[in-house]
């Protein structure tokens, strides 16, 4: 029996390591040992548990108002701490999180082979998504094998001098949850949305949090006020707890007809919400990969993104921060419906259900237990674009680009 420690922290890491962590327990050879850093709280044990899981280990790092190195210096101290004692032979770690990258150094720093699930992410520019892009660009370089969801990713990866042999194209776990969650969602999970069944309005989905848009919050906010004064249109915002990101969009969005504010979701009121929004309008990168997945046109608030299959396939496009960009891009979808029909059924390019599966017979070929699974290969052709475009800073993609 081999040991594989899986390290996660934030409520993404649970939603895209849970599928994961359920096909390591049922493999008849792994051990997985999950360890929590607890840098969502909440939200990350709330989503644990709506997967019937929960974490071996709880580090809890998170104290007020800590900075992103107080938070990665206390994740890597409290590895420190207990990392040793597992006799671990793998170490997974998910994505672009300051656990990630505490988690992957703990695990450099004391031998055990670093597996990067959703691997080869770029968007080309170090600060945008700050600091996530140069989270993930760190993780690459000490990892001992690299998850990469698609063959763009892979693509990123060869292109930075990582031997071919240590990457595997998984498909992206977020597809394999958010199938799980579609016949587990039964309510929305906040009393402001009880009606929504019912709402015969249009439902545009709503959220911004990340760092770099920070300085431009009160310009999202006042597109999703702006939105809201559609007719037939409801905006809803389930807003991220960060006190900086209330400050910032509450007092512009507050006493709104058309805007219903609520906490987080739990995970599967959210997919709920997410099946029944006719848009999506966000910074997540969740966000990026659910919408396509379920048909939502989806419309990023930013001027890069590492996930750009599904601007290159047509289902997502970049609209910036400032408040009349996504106030255009929004309302030319919810006037035009032949522009909302071509973004809504355009093709998925991030997974087929069987990502975790494949990331766990990748990680049991690595210790010598199995054979090398086949790779997933995306239904739609937009690949090779799309990793020409994530190395290219320059690009901005306005408009959908037609798959080569």
């Amino acid at each position: 029996m081999r040991t594989v420690s899986v390290v996660i922290g934030t409520r993404p890491e649970a939603i895209k390591m849970a599928p994961v962590i359920k096909a390591l327990q049922a493999h008849p050879d792994l051990d997985p040992v999950v360890i929590s850093t607890g840098q969502h709280r909440q939200m990350l044990d709330e989503t644990l548990d709506a997967f019937g899981l929960a974490a071996d280990i709880d580090l809890q790092v998170m104290a007020p108002q800590q900075t992103l190195s107080q938070v990665t210096a206390r994740i890597l101290n409290g590895l420190e701490d207990r990392l040793p004692g597992l006799g671990a032979d793998a170490l997974l770690v998910h994505g672009d999180t300051a656990t990630t990258l505490a988690g992957a150094l703990a695990g450099f720093h004391h031998g055990v082979p670093v597996v990067h699930v959703e691997a080869g992410l770029r968007s080309g520019e170090l600060s945008s998504p700050f600091p996530e892009e140069g989270n993930r660009r760190l993780v690459g370089q000490v990892s001992a094998l690299h998850l990469a969801p698609t063959p763009a990713n892979r693509t990123n990866l060869l292109c930075e001098g990582i031997p071919d042999e240590t990457i595997v194209v998984t498909g992206n776990t977020v597809i394999d949850a958010l199938r799980w969650a579609g016949d587990h969602a039964t309510e929305y999970g906040h009393p402001a949305l009880r009606d929504l069944d019912d709402d015969p309005r249009r439902v545009v989905l709503a959220s911004a949090h990340r760092r770099d848009a920070w300085p431009q919050l009160a310009d999202i906010a006042a597109a999703f006020r702006r939105i809201a004064d559609e007719p037939g249109t409801r905006v809803v915002i389930p807003l991220h707890r960060n006190p900086a990101v209330r400050r910032a969009i509450l007092p512009v969005v507050a006493g709104h007809p058309d805007i219903t504010v609520t906490d987080p979701l739990p995970y599967l009121s959210f997919m709920k919400l997410l099946k029944r929004a006719d848009l999506i309008v966000s910074d997540s990168s969740g966000a990026q990969e659910e919408g396509p997945a379920l048909g939502k046109p989806t419309l990023v608030l930013s001027d890069v993104t590492e996930r750009s299959e599904a601007v290159v396939a047509g289902t997502a496009k970049l609209v910036g921060k400032t408040t009349e960009g996504i106030v255009a891009a929004t309302l030319d979808l919810l006037r035009d419906p032949i522009a909302y029909d071509r973004m809504a059924s355009a093709a998925n390019p991030y997974g087929d259900g069987r990502a975790a599966q494949r990331t766990v017979d990748s990680v049991a070929c690595f210790l010598g237990l199995g054979d090398r699974p086949e790779q997933f290969v995306p239904e739609t052709p937009v690949d090779q674009l799309a990793a020409e475009l994530a190395r290219n800073a320059d690009y901005r993609p306005h408009e959908p680009q037609p798959a080569s």
